[in-house]
């Protein structure tokens, strides 16, 4: 059941609109794969293919254990 344009790049799109913003600065720590599902309504494996995204887009970095952070814009 497709649902138009894939929900992961929805999300990714949002984050992404988020971070450029400045409303998640550098050094925010983003939720949880399992909170994203949640919050978007998505499953576990959407909100991985969403952060995967933003990963791609240098956007964000991980660490382990730790989780997902906004990196530094490098153009301000």
């Amino acid at each position: 059941m497709p649902t138009g344009p894939a929900e992961y790049r929805r999300i990714a799109d949002e984050i992404t609109a988020k971070i450029k913003s400045g409303e998640l600065p550098n050094g925010t720590k983003l939720p949880s794969t399992k909170e994203l599902a949640d919050q978007f309504d998505v499953s576990v494996a959407t909100a991985y293919r969403a952060v995967s995204i933003l990963h791609e887009r240098n956007l964000v970095h991980g660490q382990q254990g730790r989780g997902v952070y906004v990196k530094a814009e490098s153009s301000e």
